[in-house]
Protein backbone atom coordinates (compact mmCIF):
# COMPACT_ATOMS: atom_id res chain seq x y z
CA UNK A 1 0.00 0.00 0.00
CA UNK A 2 2.41 2.52 0.85
CA UNK A 3 4.75 1.80 -2.17
CA UNK A 4 1.61 3.25 -4.17
CA UNK A 5 2.55 6.59 -2.55
CA UNK A 6 1.20 7.93 1.12
CA UNK A 7 -2.29 6.48 1.70
CA UNK A 8 -5.09 8.45 3.62
CA UNK A 9 -4.57 7.67 7.11
CA UNK A 10 -7.64 8.21 9.12
CA UNK A 11 -7.52 8.00 13.30
CA UNK A 12 -10.20 7.70 15.07
CA UNK A 13 -9.87 9.47 18.62
CA UNK A 14 -8.27 12.20 18.98
CA UNK A 15 -6.68 11.85 22.73
CA UNK A 16 -3.35 11.17 24.30
CA UNK A 17 -2.97 8.57 21.81
CA UNK A 18 -4.71 9.16 18.55
CA UNK A 19 -3.26 12.87 18.37
CA UNK A 20 0.37 12.42 18.36
CA UNK A 21 -0.16 9.44 16.01
CA UNK A 22 -1.80 11.59 13.51
CA UNK A 23 0.74 14.29 13.75
CA UNK A 24 3.54 11.38 13.55
CA UNK A 25 1.85 10.43 10.33
CA UNK A 26 1.75 13.80 8.93
CA UNK A 27 5.11 14.30 10.02
CA UNK A 28 6.20 12.15 7.87
CA UNK A 29 4.44 12.72 4.98
CA UNK A 30 0.64 11.28 4.90
CA UNK A 31 -2.22 13.29 5.07
CA UNK A 32 -4.64 12.61 7.84
CA UNK A 33 -7.71 13.02 8.85
CA UNK A 34 -9.11 13.11 12.49
CA UNK A 35 -12.39 11.48 13.88
CA UNK A 36 -13.83 12.64 17.20
CA UNK A 37 -17.40 12.33 18.73
CA UNK A 38 -16.35 15.87 20.77
CA UNK A 39 -16.51 18.85 18.22
CA UNK A 40 -14.73 20.74 20.36
CA UNK A 41 -11.11 18.70 19.17
CA UNK A 42 -11.45 19.28 15.16
CA UNK A 43 -12.83 22.75 16.08
CA UNK A 44 -9.60 23.49 18.04
CA UNK A 45 -7.22 21.74 15.46
CA UNK A 46 -9.12 23.56 12.75
CA UNK A 47 -7.31 26.90 14.25
CA UNK A 48 -3.43 24.36 15.03
CA UNK A 49 -4.31 24.95 18.95
CA UNK A 50 -3.75 22.16 21.18
CA UNK A 51 -5.88 20.62 23.77
CA UNK A 52 -3.00 18.72 25.43
CA UNK A 53 -0.08 20.06 27.11
CA UNK A 54 1.92 17.17 25.72
CA UNK A 55 1.53 18.65 22.51
CA UNK A 56 2.16 21.92 21.78
CA UNK A 57 0.58 24.22 19.08
CA UNK A 58 3.21 25.07 16.95
CA UNK A 59 3.27 21.54 16.11
CA UNK A 60 0.02 21.15 14.95
CA UNK A 61 -0.45 24.77 13.55
CA UNK A 62 2.58 23.39 11.05
CA UNK A 63 0.59 20.14 9.69
CA UNK A 64 -2.79 22.40 9.19
CA UNK A 65 -0.94 24.87 7.26
CA UNK A 66 0.62 22.19 5.25
CA UNK A 67 -2.51 20.88 4.08
CA UNK A 68 -1.87 17.46 5.56
CA UNK A 69 -4.08 17.50 9.25
CA UNK A 70 -7.64 17.67 9.06
CA UNK A 71 -10.37 16.64 11.34
CA UNK A 72 -13.87 16.02 11.64
CA UNK A 73 -16.96 14.83 13.36
CA UNK A 74 -18.36 13.11 10.23
CA UNK A 75 -17.80 9.28 10.03
CA UNK A 76 -18.68 9.81 6.26
CA UNK A 77 -15.29 10.98 5.46
CA UNK A 78 -14.15 7.65 6.76
CA UNK A 79 -14.70 6.56 3.08
CA UNK A 80 -11.98 8.76 1.62
CA UNK A 81 -8.78 7.16 3.47
CA UNK A 82 -6.93 3.93 2.72
CA UNK A 83 -6.16 3.08 6.06
CA UNK A 84 -8.33 2.95 9.59
CA UNK A 85 -6.94 3.31 12.84
CA UNK A 86 -8.71 3.21 16.23
CA UNK A 87 -7.56 4.91 19.38
CA UNK A 88 -10.10 4.48 21.79
CA UNK A 89 -10.52 4.29 25.22
CA UNK A 90 -11.00 1.07 26.84
CA UNK A 91 -12.07 1.34 30.25
CA UNK A 92 -13.87 -1.04 32.79
CA UNK A 93 -17.04 -1.22 34.50
CA UNK A 94 -17.68 -0.76 37.80
CA UNK A 95 -17.29 -4.60 38.42
CA UNK A 96 -13.83 -4.71 37.01
CA UNK A 97 -14.41 -6.19 33.67
CA UNK A 98 -13.92 -5.27 30.26
CA UNK A 99 -15.81 -1.98 29.00
CA UNK A 100 -16.05 -2.74 25.16
CA UNK A 101 -18.59 0.32 24.08
CA UNK A 102 -16.15 2.36 22.67
CA UNK A 103 -14.74 -0.14 20.68
CA UNK A 104 -17.90 -1.28 19.48
CA UNK A 105 -19.75 2.40 18.81
CA UNK A 106 -16.57 3.10 16.72
CA UNK A 107 -16.25 -0.04 15.07
CA UNK A 108 -20.34 0.01 13.81
CA UNK A 109 -19.50 4.19 13.35
CA UNK A 110 -17.16 3.46 10.25
CA UNK A 111 -18.20 -0.16 9.00
CA UNK A 112 -20.82 1.14 6.57
CA UNK A 113 -18.33 3.08 5.17
CA UNK A 114 -15.50 0.60 4.36
CA UNK A 115 -14.17 -0.04 1.12
CA UNK A 116 -11.72 -2.78 -0.37
CA UNK A 117 -8.52 -2.59 -0.43
CA UNK A 118 -8.59 -0.96 3.37
CA UNK A 119 -6.35 -1.06 6.08
CA UNK A 120 -7.91 -1.25 9.97
CA UNK A 121 -5.67 -1.46 12.75
CA UNK A 122 -7.35 -1.28 16.77
CA UNK A 123 -4.24 0.65 19.02
CA UNK A 124 -6.72 0.35 21.80
CA UNK A 125 -5.60 -1.68 25.00
CA UNK A 126 -7.61 -4.97 25.33
CA UNK A 127 -7.71 -8.33 25.70
CA UNK A 128 -6.23 -11.35 23.22
CA UNK A 129 -9.13 -11.89 20.80
CA UNK A 130 -10.72 -8.81 20.52
CA UNK A 131 -10.12 -7.37 17.31
CA UNK A 132 -10.96 -10.82 15.79
CA UNK A 133 -14.33 -11.10 17.96
CA UNK A 134 -15.29 -7.76 18.63
CA UNK A 135 -14.32 -5.84 15.78
CA UNK A 136 -14.08 -8.18 13.36
CA UNK A 137 -17.94 -9.11 13.02
CA UNK A 138 -19.14 -5.50 13.29
CA UNK A 139 -17.13 -4.49 10.12
CA UNK A 140 -18.13 -7.88 8.06
CA UNK A 141 -22.26 -6.69 9.05
CA UNK A 142 -22.17 -4.02 7.44
CA UNK A 143 -21.40 -4.40 3.74
CA UNK A 144 -20.68 -7.36 3.51
CA UNK A 145 -17.24 -6.89 2.78
CA UNK A 146 -14.52 -9.77 4.43
CA UNK A 147 -11.38 -9.16 6.60
CA UNK A 148 -8.45 -10.34 5.08
CA UNK A 149 -10.43 -11.01 1.36
CA UNK A 150 -11.75 -7.51 0.92
CA UNK A 151 -10.27 -5.10 3.52
CA UNK A 152 -6.71 -5.87 5.70
CA UNK A 153 -7.19 -6.24 9.68
CA UNK A 154 -4.81 -6.07 12.06
CA UNK A 155 -3.71 -5.12 15.58
CA UNK A 156 -0.88 -2.40 16.89
CA UNK A 157 -0.68 -1.64 20.59
CA UNK A 158 -0.37 1.95 21.29
CA UNK A 159 3.07 2.67 23.57
CA UNK A 160 2.09 6.60 24.48
CA UNK A 161 4.17 7.68 27.28
CA UNK A 162 2.80 11.88 27.99
CA UNK A 163 5.35 13.88 28.83
CA UNK A 164 8.21 11.69 27.65
CA UNK A 165 10.70 13.70 25.53
CA UNK A 166 13.24 10.81 25.26
CA UNK A 167 10.72 8.30 23.75
CA UNK A 168 8.70 10.19 21.25
CA UNK A 169 5.87 8.30 19.46
CA UNK A 170 8.02 7.76 16.09
CA UNK A 171 11.00 6.54 18.31
CA UNK A 172 9.03 3.85 20.17
CA UNK A 173 9.27 0.41 18.53
CA UNK A 174 5.64 -0.26 16.61
CA UNK A 175 4.14 -4.43 17.39
CA UNK A 176 2.26 -5.44 14.29
CA UNK A 177 0.13 -8.42 14.29
CA UNK A 178 -2.53 -9.91 11.74
CA UNK A 179 -4.07 -12.88 10.91
CA UNK A 180 -2.84 -13.39 7.40
CA UNK A 181 0.16 -12.30 5.90
CA UNK A 182 -0.97 -9.73 3.40
CA UNK A 183 -2.98 -7.89 6.28
CA UNK A 184 0.60 -7.83 8.19
CA UNK A 185 2.19 -6.18 5.50
CA UNK A 186 -0.40 -3.67 4.78
CA UNK A 187 0.52 -2.68 8.25
CA UNK A 188 4.06 -2.97 8.55
CA UNK A 189 4.49 -1.19 5.08
CA UNK A 190 2.18 1.90 6.73
CA UNK A 191 3.61 2.35 10.10
CA UNK A 192 7.46 1.41 8.57
CA UNK A 193 7.34 4.50 6.72
CA UNK A 194 6.53 6.90 10.22
CA UNK A 195 8.13 4.64 12.92
CA UNK A 196 11.68 4.11 13.27
CA UNK A 197 11.30 0.56 14.08
CA UNK A 198 8.47 -2.19 13.61
CA UNK A 199 8.11 -5.47 14.84
CA UNK A 200 6.31 -7.92 13.29
CA UNK A 201 3.78 -10.94 15.58
CA UNK A 202 2.51 -13.84 14.12
CA UNK A 203 -1.20 -12.91 14.72
CA UNK A 204 -3.48 -9.97 16.44
CA UNK A 205 -4.03 -12.00 19.49
CA UNK A 206 0.01 -11.48 19.78
CA UNK A 207 0.03 -8.30 19.54
CA UNK A 208 -3.10 -7.46 21.95
CA UNK A 209 -1.09 -10.30 24.47
CA UNK A 210 1.97 -8.26 23.96
CA UNK A 211 0.74 -4.76 25.20
CA UNK A 212 -1.41 -6.88 28.11
CA UNK A 213 2.13 -8.25 29.28
CA UNK A 214 4.01 -5.41 29.16
CA UNK A 215 1.89 -3.75 31.36
CA UNK A 216 0.84 -6.46 33.50
CA UNK A 217 4.72 -6.78 34.14
CA UNK A 218 5.06 -3.05 35.23
CA UNK A 219 1.39 -3.40 37.75
CA UNK A 220 3.19 -6.64 39.46
CA UNK A 221 6.83 -5.35 39.85
CA UNK A 222 4.86 -1.67 41.33
CA UNK A 223 2.71 -3.89 43.87
CA UNK A 224 5.79 -5.91 45.12
CA UNK A 225 7.13 -2.29 45.81
CA UNK A 226 4.25 -1.16 47.33
CA UNK A 227 4.34 -4.13 49.62
CA UNK A 228 7.71 -3.82 50.47
CA UNK A 229 7.01 -0.34 51.25
CA UNK A 230 4.35 -1.19 53.80
CA UNK A 231 6.56 -4.41 55.20
CA UNK A 232 9.62 -1.84 55.60
CA UNK A 233 7.32 0.79 57.39
CA UNK A 234 6.78 -1.90 59.91
CA UNK A 235 10.42 -2.59 60.16
CA UNK A 236 11.22 1.35 60.11
CA UNK A 237 13.18 1.13 56.80
CA UNK A 238 13.38 3.84 54.42
CA UNK A 239 11.69 1.71 51.16
CA UNK A 240 13.31 4.54 48.88
CA UNK A 241 16.51 3.77 50.19
CA UNK A 242 16.31 0.22 49.80
CA UNK A 243 16.13 0.56 45.93
CA UNK A 244 18.34 3.21 45.30
CA UNK A 245 21.08 0.44 46.30
CA UNK A 246 19.57 -2.60 45.06
CA UNK A 247 19.60 -0.74 41.80
CA UNK A 248 23.09 -0.33 41.78
CA UNK A 249 23.25 -3.77 41.11
CA UNK A 250 24.06 -3.90 37.45
CA UNK A 251 22.81 -7.15 35.93
CA UNK A 252 19.08 -8.53 37.34
CA UNK A 253 17.20 -6.13 39.16
CA UNK A 254 15.15 -2.86 37.76
CA UNK A 255 14.38 -0.56 40.12
CA UNK A 256 10.33 -0.25 40.46
CA UNK A 257 8.76 2.43 43.07
CA UNK A 258 5.97 2.31 45.50
CA UNK A 259 2.84 5.45 45.41
CA UNK A 260 -0.33 5.75 46.61
CA UNK A 261 -1.86 3.39 44.04
CA UNK A 262 -1.72 2.94 40.25
CA UNK A 263 -2.70 6.07 37.66
CA UNK A 264 -3.12 6.58 33.84
CA UNK A 265 -4.24 4.66 30.80
CA UNK A 266 -3.31 1.24 30.81
CA UNK A 267 -1.24 -0.15 34.14
CA UNK A 268 -4.51 0.21 36.69
CA UNK A 269 -6.69 -1.52 33.87
CA UNK A 270 -4.89 -3.91 31.80
CA UNK A 271 -4.42 -6.42 34.39
CA UNK A 272 -7.98 -6.93 34.90
CA UNK A 273 -8.44 -7.05 30.90
CA UNK A 274 -6.17 -10.49 31.25
CA UNK A 275 -7.63 -11.70 34.19
CA UNK A 276 -11.23 -11.64 32.52
CA UNK A 277 -10.10 -13.29 29.80
CA UNK A 278 -8.05 -16.13 31.35
CA UNK A 279 -11.28 -17.13 33.05
CA UNK A 280 -12.72 -18.07 29.37
CA UNK A 281 -9.93 -20.76 29.58
CA UNK A 282 -10.50 -21.99 33.40
CA UNK A 283 -7.24 -20.33 34.14
CA UNK A 284 -6.66 -18.83 37.73
CA UNK A 285 -4.05 -15.50 37.54
CA UNK A 286 -3.68 -15.36 41.29
CA UNK A 287 -0.60 -13.55 40.90
CA UNK A 288 -1.59 -10.46 38.78
CA UNK A 289 -5.53 -10.69 40.92
CA UNK A 290 -3.11 -10.41 43.87
CA UNK A 291 -1.22 -7.84 42.47
CA UNK A 292 -4.06 -5.89 41.66
CA UNK A 293 -5.97 -6.05 44.85
CA UNK A 294 -2.14 -4.52 46.26
CA UNK A 295 -2.29 -1.71 44.29
CA UNK A 296 -6.19 -0.88 44.74
CA UNK A 297 -5.59 -0.77 48.54
CA UNK A 298 -2.83 1.98 48.54
CA UNK A 299 -5.05 4.42 48.34
CA UNK A 300 -7.15 3.27 51.36
CA UNK A 301 -3.33 3.07 52.97
CA UNK A 302 -2.72 6.44 52.52
CA UNK A 303 -5.89 8.06 53.65
CA UNK A 304 -5.35 5.93 57.11
CA UNK A 305 -1.99 7.25 57.26
CA UNK A 306 -3.20 10.63 57.25
CA UNK A 307 -5.88 9.01 59.71
CA UNK A 308 -3.20 8.48 62.42
CA UNK A 309 -1.22 11.45 61.73
CA UNK A 310 -3.71 13.96 62.33
CA UNK A 311 -4.97 11.44 65.78
CA UNK A 312 -1.46 12.02 66.81
CA UNK A 313 -2.35 15.78 66.55
CA UNK A 314 -5.11 15.63 68.97
CA UNK A 315 -7.52 16.31 65.22
CA UNK A 316 -9.97 13.60 64.47
CA UNK A 317 -10.52 13.03 60.23
CA UNK A 318 -13.94 14.01 59.89
CA UNK A 319 -13.70 17.97 59.67
CA UNK A 320 -9.98 18.33 58.91
CA UNK A 321 -8.85 20.47 56.21
CA UNK A 322 -6.43 18.77 53.96
CA UNK A 323 -4.85 19.36 51.28
CA UNK A 324 -3.91 16.96 48.15
CA UNK A 325 -0.73 18.37 46.06
CA UNK A 326 -1.17 16.95 42.39
CA UNK A 327 -4.25 15.36 40.84
CA UNK A 328 -2.38 14.16 37.68
CA UNK A 329 -1.37 10.58 37.47
CA UNK A 330 2.24 11.09 37.08
CA UNK A 331 4.66 14.40 37.55
CA UNK A 332 4.72 16.86 35.06
CA UNK A 333 1.50 16.50 33.18
CA UNK A 334 -2.29 17.17 33.31
CA UNK A 335 -3.54 13.73 32.70
CA UNK A 336 -5.23 12.41 35.09
CA UNK A 337 -6.87 9.30 34.09
CA UNK A 338 -7.31 6.69 36.74
CA UNK A 339 -4.97 9.16 39.01
CA UNK A 340 -5.27 8.27 42.87
CA UNK A 341 -5.95 11.54 43.32
CA UNK A 342 -9.08 10.97 42.80
CA UNK A 343 -9.81 7.71 45.22
CA UNK A 344 -8.35 10.01 47.89
CA UNK A 345 -10.54 12.88 47.34
CA UNK A 346 -13.31 10.64 47.47
CA UNK A 347 -12.11 9.02 50.54
CA UNK A 348 -11.30 11.86 52.14
CA UNK A 349 -15.38 13.23 51.14
CA UNK A 350 -16.40 10.02 52.76
CA UNK A 351 -14.90 10.48 55.78
CA UNK A 352 -16.05 13.52 56.32
CA UNK A 353 -13.00 15.96 55.55
CA UNK A 354 -13.20 18.95 54.03
CA UNK A 355 -10.47 18.36 50.86
CA UNK A 356 -8.94 20.62 48.67
CA UNK A 357 -6.29 20.25 46.19
CA UNK A 358 -3.73 22.02 44.23
CA UNK A 359 -1.93 21.31 40.59
CA UNK A 360 -0.15 23.69 38.26
CA UNK A 361 -1.26 21.47 35.77
CA UNK A 362 -4.62 20.71 36.44
CA UNK A 363 -6.56 23.97 37.06
CA UNK A 364 -9.97 22.48 37.39
CA UNK A 365 -10.64 18.78 38.11
CA UNK A 366 -12.99 17.70 34.97
CA UNK A 367 -16.09 15.59 35.23
CA UNK A 368 -15.33 11.96 34.64
CA UNK A 369 -16.74 8.38 34.21
CA UNK A 370 -16.76 7.97 38.35
CA UNK A 371 -16.30 11.15 40.03
CA UNK A 372 -18.05 14.91 39.13
CA UNK A 373 -16.11 17.04 41.58
CA UNK A 374 -16.74 20.59 42.18
CA UNK A 375 -13.07 21.63 42.47
CA UNK A 376 -10.29 24.09 41.67
CA UNK A 377 -7.03 24.42 42.35
CA UNK A 378 -6.07 26.46 44.90
CA UNK A 379 -3.17 28.63 44.91
CA UNK A 380 -0.13 27.42 46.88
CA UNK A 381 0.58 30.33 49.03
CA UNK A 382 1.27 31.24 53.00
CA UNK A 383 -1.60 32.41 53.52
CA UNK A 384 -3.79 29.67 51.55
CA UNK A 385 -1.89 27.39 53.33
CA UNK A 386 -2.46 28.42 56.88
CA UNK A 387 -6.31 27.46 56.67
CA UNK A 388 -5.16 23.72 56.09
CA UNK A 389 -4.60 21.11 59.07
CA UNK A 390 -2.67 18.66 56.62
CA UNK A 391 -1.58 18.25 53.10
CA UNK A 392 -1.33 15.06 51.41
CA UNK A 393 1.93 14.46 48.58
CA UNK A 394 0.45 12.30 45.55
CA UNK A 395 1.50 13.20 42.52
CA UNK A 396 5.39 14.96 43.15
CA UNK A 397 5.24 17.87 40.15
CA UNK A 398 8.51 19.69 39.94
CA UNK A 399 6.87 23.07 40.19
CA UNK A 400 5.46 22.84 44.27
CA UNK A 401 7.44 24.54 46.68
CA UNK A 402 7.35 21.59 49.03
CA UNK A 403 9.67 23.20 51.27
CA UNK A 404 6.92 25.67 51.75
CA UNK A 405 3.89 23.39 52.42
CA UNK A 406 6.61 21.60 55.01
CA UNK A 407 6.53 24.98 56.81
CA UNK A 408 4.04 26.13 57.01
CA UNK A 409 1.49 22.94 57.97
CA UNK A 410 1.69 20.96 61.38
CA UNK A 411 1.59 17.74 59.11
CA UNK A 412 2.42 16.06 55.44
CA UNK A 413 1.75 13.00 54.36
CA UNK A 414 4.33 12.14 51.51
CA UNK A 415 3.78 9.71 49.61
CA UNK A 416 6.39 10.18 46.96
CA UNK A 417 9.87 10.69 48.62
CA UNK A 418 9.62 13.99 47.96
CA UNK A 419 10.76 14.56 51.70
CA UNK A 420 13.99 12.13 51.72
CA UNK A 421 14.56 11.12 55.42
CA UNK A 422 11.51 12.53 56.46
CA UNK A 423 11.08 15.40 59.01
CA UNK A 424 9.25 15.84 62.46
CA UNK A 425 5.86 16.43 61.09
CA UNK A 426 6.75 14.34 57.68
CA UNK A 427 4.40 11.06 57.87
CA UNK A 428 5.63 8.68 55.00
CA UNK A 429 2.68 6.73 53.21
Amino acid sequence: MVRRGHPTVGVVGLGYVGLPLSLTFCEAGFRVVGFDVDPAKPAALAKGRTYLKTVPSARIAAQVRAGRLSATTDFRKVGGVDALIYCVPTPLTHHREPDMSYIEETARATAPYLHKGMLVVLESTTWPGTTDEVVRPILEAAKGLRANRDFHLAFSPEREDPGNEKFTTARIPKVVGADTPAALKAAVDLYGAAFQRVVPVSSTRTAEMVKIYENTFRAVNIAMANEVKLLCGRMGLDVFEVIRAAATKPFGFMPFYPGPGLGGHCIPIDPFYLTWKAREFDFSTRFIELAGEINTSMPYHVVERLRGGLADLGKPLRGARVLVLGVAYKRDIDDMRESPALKILSLLDRAGARAAYHDPHVPRLPRTREYAFDLASVPLTARSLAGFDAAVVVTDHAAVDYALVARRLPLVVDTRNVFPGGGRNIVTA
